[in-house]
């Protein structure tokens, strides 16, 4: 009845404090606040509930995608690179990769594919991931060489550039629906970004890199919007097209800008 009636004494502000300091629905302070009728305190109780349940779903999308991790390590792998591109699509700008080596022993929580991750999120994730990886590597093919061998082949080209950049050599490679021309050990996944916390943790690092990239762009060839576009057929793109042109880093061989060039 004592802690009751302390718990009643506490301001909605302390409560909220002190539910910051409660990790399991167990604790038997968290019972006791539930007693308390104050509607600060019940909305309190109910955020502290959802962040609960997506700090859960975290912890359960991690353990759901480590499992080619695991496998691998199981069977003697202990530096795994997941390795992811962007850019193929783009009609400006080149085709970047990163391969990746994340620590099992310091866990990023909340990788997942770079497309389902807010612009916040994303950048806080690759703040982290520079921190904890044990490697990272990039690997940039330029538009020219695109139009030359194909956006396939330039792509296969950046994640093998990736990997090569890697301070740590890797023993097991995961890979984004590609596999590569190496001797190494590998794995195809389809649609690994959203399956693999090595092929997130790269396609987020990816992502990052090559929409900075591309907004450095965007200030050398003002216009297109690529700051905003990452290099991809928008109207505003296009527009900036028949405006002002090609640019040194446009996809000749990519049919909006080949159509172009005979204007």
């Amino acid at each position: 009845m004592k802690k009751v009636i302390l718990m009643n004494k506490l301001t909605v502000k302390e409560i909220k404090a002190l539910l910051d300091q409660i990790t399991v629905i167990e604790d038997p302070r968290l019972q006791e606040i539930r007693k308390d009728d104050r509607k600060g305190v019940r909305n309190a109780i109910l955020g502290w509930e959802k962040a609960r349940s997506r700090e859960e779903k975290l912890l359960k999308d991690y353990e759901r995608m480590s499992v080619y991790e695991k496998s691998a390590y199981s069977r003697g792998a202990q530096l795994i690179a997941g390795i992811d591109e962007v850019g193929r699509g783009p009609l400006a700008g080149p085709v970047l990769a990163a391969a990746v080596i994340l620590d099992p022993n310091n866990p990023i929580i909340g990788l997942n594919d770079s497309k389902k991750l807010s612009l916040a999120k994303r950048t806080a994730l690759y703040a982290e991931i520079h921190e904890k990886a044990i490697g990272i590597g990039i690997g940039i093919v330029e538009a020219q060489v695109i139009d030359d061998i194909n956006i396939y082949q330039a792509s296969k080209l950046a994640m093998i550039k990736a990997v090569g950049e890697l301070s740590s050599e890797p023993d097991y490679l995961l890979i984004d629906a590609m596999k590569l021309p190496l001797q190494l050990p590998q794995e195809s996944i389809i649609k690994g970004d959203a399956k693999s916390i090595s092929i997130a943790a790269a396609s987020i690092i990816a992502k990052v890199e090559r929409d900075r990239l591309m907004e450095q762009y965007h200030l050398k060839y003002p216009g297109y919007g690529f700051d905003q576009n990452a290099g991809y057929g928008t109207k505003q793109h296009l527009l900036g097209l028949d405006e002002n042109g090609i640019t040194p880093i446009h996809r000749l061989s990519f049919a909006p800008v080949k159509e172009r060039q005979s204007l």
